[in-house]
């Protein structure tokens, strides 16, 4: 299984972005959390096979429809992942 995060940035926070990615994540399989950042993004760790974070790299590009995602990057995670996905 492979770990990445994702930092999401556009008008991603007070547009229930984190609960709506729990949701995808929990749907596809997947480990981890999502977190606002201080800059007004948000931070997507996840851990799961590789189709299931490619399918959820390319919600994250849409978001719940409130949102406005204007990018999405995306870097190998080596830090610990805990069960379940965690809205922090």
């Amino acid at each position: 299984m492979s770990a990445v995060c994702f930092i999401v940035s556009g008008r991603v926070q007070g547009v229930f972005f984190r609960a709506s990615t729990r949701h995808e994540a929990v749907r596809l399989g997947l480990h981890g959390h999502a977190r606002n950042l201080t800059d007004g993004g948000v931070e997507v760790v996840a851990k799961g096979n590789d189709d299931a974070l490619r399918e959820l790299e390319q919600w994250l590009w849409e978001g719940p429809p409130a949102a406005k995602v204007t990018e999405v990057m995306r870097s190998e995670y080596d830090g610990e992942v805990r069960e379940g996905f965690w809205v922090l």
